[in-house]
């Protein structure tokens, strides 16, 4: 059974009822999950698979299944081995799946401050990485960057509240329409019917399949901390919280 990825339609989802569907060694997929698998440049969520007497297994990663026949949205919840979940998680077995929320809304404010760095560095992405402790980008560029010119560019977008929503449209949509792709590193998934775009409104629009907030004011105070000369060809942009 495939997995349902409910933070693609809800990235504020904490926690989830759900069902194991396959043991693997080091965790477990199940039919459902509120967790984000490491993609797109985006670290992975952490938190707790809890059982129906209480007691709590870590899930201390979560990737894209590697199983035979798996599709994008499968997840594995790899657990800490220390817990001894094998005895606990059979097939079939009920769970509630809840993240570590810090984590997971620091990544949402971080990814989403990359979409707004998008609009203020107009040149391809080639290469990136949401963390809950920073994010980063790299530019395809020769040109020089200003820190202050591109700091300024930041806060204007995230004090204009603007709303951030999620919409789709199908692969030929999105082949008739190659300028919505602004990413050299990462391609949109093709292939299944359907790819999911990220709206920043009126400044954004490209395909993702990360968690964000909902508003640009949202993601608060965030800093500009270094620009630099990666290669003749590439300028990273590397953000913190302020």
């Amino acid at each position: 059974m495939p997995t349902r990825a409910l933070h693609r339609d809800d990235a504020y989802l904490r926690e989830c009822t759900a069902q194991v569907t396959h043991v693997a060694d080091e965790g477990v997929e199940l039919d459902r999950t509120v967790f984000y698998a490491t993609s797109g440049g985006q670290a992975a969520d952490h938190g707790m698979l809890r059982l129906a007497d209480g007691s709590q297994i870590a899930v201390i990663d979560a990737r894209k299944s590697r199983r035979d026949g798996a599709i994008p949205d499968d997840t594995l919840h790899v657990l800490d081995p220390a817990s001894g979940w094998r005895e606990l998680l059979p097939v079939g077995a009920t769970v509630t799946a809840q993240i570590d929320w810090t984590r997971r809304h620091r990544h949402m404010g971080f990814h989403t401050a990359t979409h707004l760095l998008c609009a203020v560095v107009r040149e391809l992405v080639d290469g990136c990485s949401i963390t809950a402790d920073y994010a980063r980008l790299d530019f395809a560029m020769t040109a020089p960057l200003d820190k202050e010119t591109v700091q300024a560019g930041l806060d204007r977008l995230v004090a204009a509240a603007l709303p951030v929503s999620c919409e789709w449209i199908t692969d030929e949509e999105l082949a008739a329409q190659p300028q919505l792709v602004k990413s050299m590193s990462v391609s949109p998934p093709i292939g299944f019917g359907r790819v999911r775009l990220l709206r920043v409104q009126a400044v954004d629009l490209q395909p993702c399949g990360g968690t964000h907030v909902r508003n640009t004011g949202e993601i608060g105070s965030v800093r500009v901390v270094k620009i630099e000369k990666k290669s003749a060809r590439t300028r990273r942009v590397v953000l913190e919280f302020g």
